[in-house]
């Protein structure tokens, strides 16, 4: 478990301490990392223009006194570096442009020399083992130009923890520089591929959201579909054949444990949890007919939701749980819905050319992503809820499944190539702004689709 301390700045009064006060400075000195108060600091990035301009900050590796802490600390610095930069807000400072090194900065920061290379945010950190084996972590943020500690915070976690920590940290940063919260520390499970295309092995992959500590977690031979995790606990739901039986299972990532959640009649689609983690939705098809259904995880109770003679399929809830977007072809072709949690008051949101699927709420509620065909062109959008403000992010020959990551900013989905003259394609993830600014690929092992974004990992 991973240890956090918020504590108040000791530094500027134990540089005047005497008598008690000085004894005790003495024995805590590794304890003065963190915040100012909030309102001390100037430095902001406006994150609700189009396009934002990258905020230069400059990242120092964090420091250690052994060979293995400044290992774990130059490590730790990459990954918080790259974290932010992949945000497309900030552009980290080669360090080889550093006029103080890492090691004088534990006496403070000559901010006139950060001011040289531009840098308008610093960050300096430190990593040191404990003697019960943890590793310590802490780290500064601080505003260049009003010369001022922004935040800072230590950690106490395992030491093979350190990649997540970075990641901690880095949502930090993000968190204090733009107001809003981070989502670096998060998780990616997605539908890994391989083979011809009219054989393709799919299993379930899962990776951390900048693409480390992947592994599989279904063996091949089995086909599994639509991936989606649970936004309270680490389980996900997703589709999977066995003997050409869809089933929709249940696992369970601390345990790896893998469940049924039941047999339903014909063919199933898209379980998606309910905010609350105690409901999985979906549509089920019988009798050439797809309907909605809600089944109660506690009781294994299922209520049909719809009951239409059109085709209603891909369900997702709001984050509040009160409405329920879907797509359905019953005004003539395929478009976006809304209806009440109980199936009530449905109404259509898509007006626009094409055919719109799978459709998911924002966790902020304001937006809901979708797929758009038309003219035999993908593109991924986003529109308001009452179906206003749409507008499109990404497109390509197949561009599909978005999915946000859990501030609300970000989305994920996969593109598809099309096809050579021997059959050859490759399927890949990516990962786009809310603006539709810094699209970039996921590295995956293997070809990959239906990703799926992870709450921040509890």
């Amino acid at each position: 478990m991973t240890r956090i301390l918020d504590l108040t700045d000791l530094a500027p009064l134990c540089r005047r301490a005497g008598g008690l006060l000085a004894l005790l400075c003495a024995l805590v000195p590794a304890l003065a990392v963190v915040a100012a108060g909030p309102a001390r600091a100037q430095l902001t990035v406006d994150i609700t223009k189009g396009f934002v301009e990258p905020l230069p900050v400059a990242i120092t590796a964090f420091v250690g006194e052994t060979e293995e802490e400044a290992r774990i600390g130059r490590d730790m610095s990459d990954v918080v570096s790259a974290d932010l930069q992949r945000s497309g807000l900030f552009r980290p400072i080669e360090s080889g442009a550093f006029i103080q090194d890492a090691l004088s900065l534990k006496a403070g920061p000559r901010f006139a020399d950060w001011r040289l290379i531009n840098a308008q945010a610093l960050v300096q950190g430190s990593t040191e083992m404990q003697a019960d084996g943890r590793l310590r972590v802490e780290f500064r943020l601080w505003d260049v130009f009003a010369e001022q500690q922004m935040t800072g915070l230590a950690y106490f976690t395992p030491p093979n923890n350190w990649r997540r920590v970075a990641h901690i940290i880095a949502d930090a940063i993000y968190k204090r520089l733009t107001g809003e919260e981070g989502y670096f520390d998060t998780r990616i499970v997605y539908v890994a591929e391989s083979g011809p295309q009219n054989r393709r092995d799919k299993r379930l992959a899962i990776m951390d959201q900048d693409g480390a500590n992947h592994r599989f977690l279904t063996d091949p031979g089995t086909l599994v579909l639509t991936p989606r995790f649970s936004p309270t606990t680490q389980e996900i739901t997703y589709l999977s054949y066995t003997g050409d039986v869809p089933r929709v299972y249940l696992f369970n990532l601390s345990t790896g444990q893998q469940e049924v959640l039941g047999d339903f009649p014909g063919m199933t689609f898209a379980p998606r949890f309910s905010p609350d983690g105690n409901r999985v939705i979906m549509s089920s098809a019988s009798a050439g007919n797809s309907e909605i259904y809600e089944m109660d995880l506690r009781t294994r109770r299922v209520n049909r939701l719809t009951n239409h003679p059109a085709i209603d399929t891909s369900p997702a809830y709001s984050p509040d749980g009160r409405q329920i977007v879907f797509n359905s072809d019953r005004g003539g072709s395929q478009q976006l819905y809304v209806m009440d949690s109980t199936g009530g008051n449905v109404r259509r949101i898509s007006f626009n050319k094409g055919r719109y699927a799978t459709p998911v709420w924002s966790p902020r509620g304001d937006l809901i992503a979708f797929t758009r065909i038309n003219q035999g062109e993908f593109f991924i959008g986003v529109m308001r809820p009452d179906g206003s403000g749409e507008r499109m992010l990404a497109k390509g020959f197949l561009v599909e499944s978005p999915t946000w990551a859990p501030n609300g900013r970000v989305l994920s989905f996969f593109r598809q190539t099309r096809a050579d003259s021997r059959g050859q394609f490759s399927s890949k993830i990516y990962t786009i702004d809310l603006t539709g600014f810094n699209e970039r690929e996921l590295v995956t092992p293997i070809d990959g689709s239906d990703p799926a974004w992870s709450p921040l990992i509890p």
